[in-house]
């Protein structure tokens, strides 16, 4: 197990998964705090980094594409002192870091995990019920419909409609934008048979934001949303398979796959020793310094 615990938070992998508690220092912020403790498990993840700074660093946890539901809501738009997947490490611990990358990688090349994206979320996404309140407008989600409700400082093309209900099987798509220098951020849903085009400030499917302190929250209410609508992948391939129902022009017969050149081979086999020299660990066969010796070995012929 490796372990590394600091103002920011603290991160612990038992060799499975990764467990991403927020910490309760006053910088630690709004959004990671209501977020929570976060498990990650190590099929979900792509990679990791560590970046040396001179006062501190950062660890950083890079998931696959579609694994996570908050990350694909918020389009990469998550600024580091609200992203989840990057923790803040003080100079003194910087060695600790580095063990943590290590034990974290040596685990994705043990167990084969590829980088590539998947077809279906791996993390849940926040739990619901709940509400947030932000720009011109509170935004709920009970798991099967979203309610909006407006403030004062609402448009007029808002305010005047009412509270909107929508329910989860008339949404098609839902987005989060922080707000960036004078341009507002906002909180889009994606209406079936609706499409909007009007600004977020006049849309009735919208919440406007402005920028300030809970305004991030809504990527939440983004994220819940988007963990119970149909996974990207399987919107894709539905939509692949309508096209080709739409087309009389017979598919091409697939290529064979070009034999795998002797590089494979070798990889393989640095696996499978890998493998071997875990189980001679365990066993008590090797001890600390020798299984140590013996990876790092390995890992450089790789």
């Amino acid at each position: 197990m490796a372990e590394i615990i600091q103002k920011d938070g603290t991160w612990v992998f038992d060799g499975d998964a990764l467990r991403l508690t927020p910490g309760r220092d006053k910088n630690v912020s709004l959004l990671r705090r209501e977020l929570g403790e976060l498990l990650v498990p190590l099929a979900a993840l792509a990679g990791i980094s560590f970046e040396q700074g001179k006062k501190s660093g950062r660890l950083r946890l890079r998931l696959r594409d579609g694994a996570d539901p908050l990350l694909h809501a918020a389009g990469g738009r998550l600024t580091e002192p609200h992203d989840p997947y990057q923790l803040l490490v003080e100079s003194d611990r910087y060695g600790v870091a580095e063990y943590f990358v290590d034990e974290v990688r040596n685990a994705l090349l043990l167990d084969q995990v590829p980088s590539g994206p998947v077809d279906a979320y791996l993390l849940p996404g926040p739990p619901v019920p709940l509400s947030v309140s932000a720009g011109d407008g509170v935004a709920s989600f009970d798991g099967e419909r979203v309610r909006l409700e407006w403030k004062w400082q609402a448009e007029d093309a808002k305010s005047a409609a009412g509270p909107r209900t929508l329910p989860l099987a008339d949404i098609v798509a839902v987005e989060w934008q922080p707000t960036v220098g004078l341009e507002n951020g906002h909180l889009r849903f994606t209406v079936r048979a609706a499409p909007s085009k009007v600004p977020p400030k006049y849309d009735p499917n919208a919440v406007e934001l402005w920028g300030f302190k809970k305004d991030p929250l809504m990527a939440l209410v983004a994220a819940a949303v988007q963990a119970r609508l149909p996974h990207p992948a399987a919107r894709a391939a539905l939509e692949d398979a309508r096209a080709g129902e739409d087309t009389s022009t017979p598919a091409p017969a697939p290529r064979a796959p070009a034999p795998a050149p002797a590089a494979e081979d070798d990889h393989d086999a640095l696996l499978r020793r890998l493998r071997e020299l875990g189980d001679l660990h365990r066993s008590g066969v090797l001890t600390d310094e020798e299984f140590t010796l013996a990876k790092q070995a390995v890992l450089k012929r790789m």
